[in-house]
């Protein structure tokens, strides 16, 4: 390490000087240039090459826990995480670090908001069981787009809105995800929200009974009660959004899809899925699903 250092310290210092403060000699530091590298240097090399390509697949997102579940469960690769960490680091390789966000819930006063039907338990029973949903603002040259987030159960879909006014199922910001859904609205569905105004609206309340979908409300002002949007918008504002300057309001309506339905939800391991893509994950439990349909038909 301390040879490194000085041979990428060389045209700043004196390599005298530096192997004098260092404490090493001169001999061998043209020792050490002069050897042939070592097998576990040749397997570093290769490993942070890969390590960059997987980093450049991924949007340049990705940190230490992803890239390493890329090594180990894509390609095979026996690799503890902190040798990939420490790999990363001489690399100078890095996924992207949250900022603080602001305020976007906007209440609406005296208004009786829904009971929370969820009580911070996420974890759906089945597909499209539970809804999440939650709104951010995107900035453009031209103006602000509103941006509503619904993530079903296994998977997070999308749609962006010129204003954030009513937000229901026939209205412009959930409209087109919300008909794009393959799926049948079973009895008991759940929409959980915040408190914002976009969702205590009269108009959505009605549009959600007349869809036969129970709405679900968490506390005020307390994160955890909507922790799963929270993460989402996390996610993609320090992904996507921040950092970004968009002049016209068609490049974040493309860019914002094809974040959402081509990374996020087919490519992107989530660590609470077990390191797999929602996509990948549904997948699976569709499988499992027609398997012990198979061996229950089979045993009857």
């Amino acid at each position: 390490m301390i040879f490194r250092f000085v041979a990428a310290k060389t045209a700043e210092h004196s390599i005298k000087t530096m192997c004098r403060v260092l404490g090493v000699s001169r001999s061998g530091l043209h020792a050490w240039e002069n050897r042939a590298p070592s097998r576990r240097e040749r397997e570093d090399e290769r490993l942070v090459e890969r390590i960059r390509e997987i980093h450049e697949d991924n949007r340049r997102v990705y940190g230490s826990p992803r890239i390493h579940a890329e090594l180990r469960l894509a390609d095979g690769v026996r690799v503890s995480r902190k040798r990939v960490e420490r790999l990363m680091r001489r690399a100078d390789i890095s996924g992207l670090q949250p900022r603080k966000r602001g305020r976007t819930t906007i209440r609406v006063p005296g208004v009786r908001v829904c009971d929370d039907l969820v009580d911070r338990a996420f974890l759906a029973a089945a597909p499209n069981r539970l809804w999440v949903a939650d709104i951010t603002y995107l900035r453009t040259w031209e103006s602000w787009l509103y941006l509503v987030a619904v993530q079903v159960s296994l998977a997070a879909g999308s749609s962006a809105g010129r204003w954030p006014t009513t937000c229901a199922p026939s209205s412009p910001p959930t409209r087109c995800r919300w008909r794009s859904l393959s799926v049948v609205l079973s009895p008991g569905l759940i929409w959980h929200s915040d408190q914002g105004s976009q969702f205590v609206s009269l108009a959505f309340g009605q549009h959600a009974r007349a869809a036969g979908i129970a709405q679900s409300m968490g506390s005020n002002g307390d994160c955890f009660d909507n922790a799963v949007a929270e993460s989402f918008f996390a996610t993609i504002k320090k992904e996507l959004i921040h950092g970004r300057s968009w002049p016209t309001k068609a490049e974040p309506r493309t860019e914002v899809f094809e974040y959402i339905e081509i990374f996020f939800n087919r490519r992107r391991r989530h660590s609470t899925l077990g390191m797999l893509s929602p996509t990948q994950f549904e997948r699976n439990h569709h499988q499992q699903t027609e398997k012990i349909d198979s061996a229950a038909t089979v045993a009857a």
